[in-house]
């Protein structure tokens, strides 16, 4: 009998037997609300209606056309519509399946356009598993460890943790560039750089906000060197943070976007968007893929971004965000455990410290444990495990958002009183 992998860790108990919008029901008859939406995925909930309509008739027209071989309408429409919500200037997209093959895709095209081998990432960065995408991640060496030698050419520098550092977000952004300026003097000149890449908010790293100051002084560098700024948007996109793309917070573009996740409510698909010039840089053949642009996948795409568009669901991820976060500061006032709350909409994270300073994974660890026995299902993220990250949908109300905290909350209260009777 064949098993799933032991190296699958499965975050909760729960088997699921269906689930729509902000819940799942599992095959125990349980409804959980859901604040994991399968790592940011299910943007318009689970089995929006559009979108499995949108989905169910393309598959009885056709579920497979390989978009080198022969077009199929979904794509055209998907491209289209990405091209009135992708930044000014990025004109030309290439589709492939995960997070992953799209950051791969992004970093050759930036080698391929610039002419240059290196490429500069930022410490708790999390751009995929596959060799090259996990040669660019450092939110955790389980990302990358156990294989090597990884893809040589990458240089890593700070990021402006301020809550790590114990600085304020003015003095860590100056203490980011300030090293990300010595880098350049000391690991990779700028005429060795082919880009700067960076998540418009850490994802696995720890659900931190890249502070706009620093995204514009990325942007500075960029110009001033000839170097492609390239924002993995995999995570922070398609609304998620409040705004459409992470990245407008602040006032910096990117020269390459890198978008998936909740681009298409659940299904496969991912992207790369740059500027025609840039992307005819590319050599020939260096683009392609058998399943890249799926049918399905597209006109499932299609219809979330209608979704999104027509339901108001980036207004309604700031407004349920920022109601989220205040609840958690709530909650971090009567819990000293809790060091920090952050985050931008509805990707918000709540990091455990211990009384010494010390990240508190174990805490973290029971506190996600305990919101499943509480019926919220949650994810811990950080390169020590000791963020728990809540990632409700885009179309999360009022009512669930305010259900949720009150959910956190007792899981929090339930380890806390356990650690002291443990310890009395």
């Amino acid at each position: 009998m064949a098993k799933l992998s032991p190296a699958l860790k499965q975050a909760t108990p729960v088997v699921v037997d269906h689930a729509l919008g902000s819940w799942i029901y599992g095959t125990d008859g349980i409804g959980y609300l859901d604040f994991t939406t399968g790592i940011g995925v299910t943007s318009t909930g689970h089995c929006h209606p559009k979108v499995v309509e949108a989905a169910r008739e393309q598959v009885g027209k056709i579920i497979h056309a390989q978009y080198t071989t022969v077009m199929h309408t979904p794509l055209l429409e998907l491209t289209e519509k990405l091209g009135e919500v992708l930044p000014a200037g990025l004109d030309s997209v290439f589709y492939a399946n995960s997070g992953s093959e799209a950051v791969e895709a992004a970093i050759r095209l930036a080698r391929m356009a610039t002419g240059r081998p290196n490429i500069v990432v930022f410490q708790g960065g999390f751009h995929g598993r596959t060799v090259a995408a996990a040669s660019l991640t450092t939110a955790g060496t389980k990302f990358s460890a156990g294989f090597s030698p990884l893809m040589s050419g990458v240089h890593m520098a700070p990021f402006p943790y301020a809550y790590r550092y114990g600085l304020d977000e003015t003095a860590a952004v100056e203490f980011a560039l300030r090293e990300l300026d010595y880098l350049f003097k000391t690991r990779t000149a700028p005429n060795d750089t082919a880009a700067l890449l960076i998540e418009p908010a850490l994802g696995d790293g720890g659900y931190l906000p890249t502070p706009p100051t620093f995204m514009e002084g990325l942007r500075e560098r960029a110009d001033q060197y000839g170097i492609k700024l390239i924002f993995d948007e995999v995570q922070a996109g398609v609304g998620r943070t409040g705004k459409f793309w992470g990245h407008q917070h602040s006032t910096a573009t990117p020269d390459i976007l890198i978008t998936a996740k909740g681009i298409a409510s659940g299904f496969p698909i991912s992207a790369i968007g740059a500027s025609t010039e840039t992307m005819s840089k590319a050599w020939p053949g260096s683009q392609g893929g058998t399943y890249g642009g799926n049918a399905v996948a597209a006109a499932a795409g299609v219809a979330t971004l209608d979704v999104v568009e027509k339901e108001g669901l980036v207004e309604n991820a700031r407004a349920r965000g920022e109601q989220l976060q205040a609840g958690l500061k709530s909650v971090q006032e009567r819990f000293p455990v809790i060091g920090d709350v952050r985050g931008l909409g509805l990707m918000q994270g709540i990091e455990f410290t211990a009384a010494n300073g010390n990240p508190d994974a174990d805490t973290a660890a029971a506190v996600q444990q305990e919101t499943t026995r509480q019926q919220l299902l949650t994810l811990t993220c950080g390169p020590a495990g000791n963020v728990v990250r809540l990632i409700p949908a885009l179309v999360v109300t009022e009512d669930e958002i305010t259900l949720g905290v009150e959910r956190f909350e007792a899981a929090v209260a339930a380890v806390v009183a356990a650690v002291a009777v443990g310890t009395s």
